[in-house]
Order: structure tokens, then C-alpha cells, then sequence
């Protein structure tokens, strides 16, 4: 089985087979409580997926907002180091970009416009799949002034995502392994740095 985790909106825990039935399928709308509830629907993918071995784990890489992305990969890459498994980088967007194409039947260039806060989206430009099955990336991902979005598009049509599907997730990390291929980085794709920095050092006052 393939086991995939994506945090970049909601929380969201799937595992598939090789040819990419699905075995299990938990989420949780939530954009900002994955720690509180990673645990619970790891637990709970597992129970209903049965005990057969799990042989990748999907992380995907964003883009989202810097602690809640980091959450799922942690928790993916945890798993995959106590199971002795591999990790599959995959860009979020390219789940939802699955989806559009196999489940909805979108034809044609299209983008993928995720909420980045702060009144911002984050965009991607996809245009079908390429020979492995994969979302064919058209341009790469850039974050945009929501009210500029549609200048932006100039016309191509837009997909807001409000949730990811972690099986779509796992279904092109299972097309990956199957092409022998790398779709992302171990980088993530975070949207903006975090709030939080390092303070620098001291300032010197005189006596």
C-alpha cells in the first residue's frame, strides 16, 4: 500500500494499492488544527486499510502556509523512517489537479488557485497529464493578490480548492514510483517565511 499525507489546506490521510484503489480516506476541513488531529486520522487511515504492508509514503509539499505544511511532512517522514520506507515528495496542487482531470473530466489548460491568506492565492497552471499520468505542470506555481487573479489567469479556467484529496495525492506518488520519476523536491513549497524569526543579536548601549 502507499500511504499519503497533505496538510497544505485541511488535514488529509489516504492509502491506496499499487494500482491505486483506494483503501482508506480520512480528513479534516480544519486549516489550522493539523497537530490536533494528525495522530488521530493516521490511527484511523490504518484501522481501515487493513494490516497489509505500506511500502511508500506520500508527503505533499505544498504549497501552503509554513507550520501547517511542515506538520504533515513531519508526520510523514516519521512514519516512513520507522517503517524503514521511502518518502515521495509530491506537490499538493498536482492532487487537485487529478481530480479535476479523472474525476471532473476538465479539459484543456487550467488552474488550481488555492486561499494563501493575507488576501492572496496561490496558482498553479495545469494542462492534462503527461505519458506517465501525471498533472503536465503549463507554469509553475506563484502567489498572486486575490484581486488580481483574474487578470493574472487572463481567461484560463479557474478551480479554487478548498480541501485536497490525499488518494489523488497517492495516486500520482504511486505514478511516480511506477515511472521511476521525482515530481518535487525535499524542499516544501511554503507560501511566504514565517512570522516568527530568530531575534538577532543584542544591540550594544553605551554607558
Amino acid at each position: 500500500m502507499i500511504l499519503a499525507v497533505d496538510t497544505s489546506l485541511g488535514t488529509a490521510v489516504a492509502l491506496i494499492d499499487a494500482d491505486g484503489s483506494r483503501r482508506a480516506d480520512v480528513s479534516a476541513a480544519d486549516p489550522l488544527g493539523h497537530a490536533e488531529v494528525i495522530g488521530e486520522l493516521l490511527a484511523r487511515a490504518l484501522d481501515d486499510a487493513g494490516t497489509d504492508p505500506i511500502a511508500h509514503v506520500v508527503a505533499g509539499m505544498g504549497p501552503g502556509p509554513f507550520t501547517g505544511l511542515r506538520i504533515g511532512i513531519a508526520a510523514a517522514r516519521a512514519f516512513a523512517r520507522g517503517r524503514g520506507i521511502p518518502v515521495v515528495p509530491v506537490p499538493s496542487h498536482h492532487a487537485a489537479a487529478l481530480t479535476a482531470i479523472e474525476r471532473d473530466s476538465v479539459t484543456g489548460p487550467f488552474a488550481i488557485v488555492t486561499d494563501a491568506r493575507r488576501r492572496e492565492v496561490a496558482i498553479t497552471v495545469f494542462d492534462g497529464v503527461d505519458a506517465d499520468g501525471i498533472p503536465l505542470v503549463r507554469d509553475d506555481t506563484v502567489l498572486v493578490p486575490r484581486v488580481e487573479s483574474d487578470e493574472h489567469l487572463a481567461g484560463i479556467l479557474r478551480i479554487e480548492a478548498d480541501t485536497l484529496s490525499a488518494v489523488d495525492l497517492a495516486r500520482v506518488g504511486a505514478r511516480a514510483i511506477a515511472a521511476g520519476r521525482i515530481v518535487a523536491g525535499e524542499e516544501p513549497l511554503y507560501l511566504r517565511h514565517p512570522d516568527v524569526t530568530v531575534p538577532g543579536a543584542p544591540k550594544k548601549v553605551g554607558r
